[in-house]
């Protein structure tokens, strides 16, 4: 009871208006980046949406500017040794090396700002501000054991967290899932301000963007 009143609570709260807020005052650069989406080459969507494992083990529709063509899964699986980099890297590829990513999708994940749909996510409550990041369900072995896993499981993903504030695509697994996990453990109103700020730098920075 304690740690909802005093935490999850206010969370939720935060999370309610932040999000609110930011799909008003970033309406604009939505509107501009699905214009400049529409006229650029390799995609026929705006917006793409992806299975993710949410808290709880509920599976939920992530979403995102588009910033792959259309046909990105079938690219990266027929090229048995580029996917095979792509598990071992942490499910990502460099930009340079990914044949999937479109000219304004590769600025869009430099700047981050493929990520500003899932304000929406955050808004209907699938998503938290600060959290670890959500995974498709094949990322959930990296976590180890099933313990381990719905520890990970337990609280909401976010749009930000610990993970992006320590260098984001820099830091890989097994690497990544401890400092994860260790937000978990750790979690509390104070930690997440100090994730929002450091993801902010990180973003402005560049860090780890691919």
């Amino acid at each position: 009871m304690k740690q909802f009143l005093f935490y999850r609570l206010p969370k939720r709260i935060l999370d309610i208006v932040v999000s609110f807020v930011a799909l008003i005052v970033f309406s604009p650069i939505f509107l501009v980046i699905a214009v400049i989406i529409k006229l650029s080459k390799g995609t026929s969507h705006v917006f793409y949406a992806q299975d993710r494992v949410g808290q709880g083990g509920k599976h939920f529709k992530i979403y995102k500017f588009q910033s792959m063509v259309d046909n990105a899964d079938q690219i990266l699986k027929s090229d048995s040794q580029l996917y095979q980099k792509f598990v071992d890297n942490g499910y990502k590829l460099p930009t340079k090396e990914d044949p999937r990513i479109t000219k304004i999708g590769a600025v869009l994940r430099k700047t981050s700002l493929d990520e500003l749909p899932q304000f929406w996510n955050t808004l209907i409550g699938n998503m938290s501000i600060i959290g670890p990041r959500p995974v498709v369900e094949s990322e959930l072995v990296e976590y180890g054991d099933e313990q381990r896993i719905q520890k990970f499981l337990s609280v909401k993903p976010g749009v930000f967290g610990l993970w992006q504030a320590s260098g984001r695509s820099n830091i890989g697994y097994p690497e990544r899932a401890e400092i994860e996990l260790d937000y978990v453990d750790r979690a509390n109103l104070g930690l997440d301000f100090k994730i929002m700020f450091l993801t902010v730098v990180a973003i402005f920075k560049g860090d780890g963007a691919f």
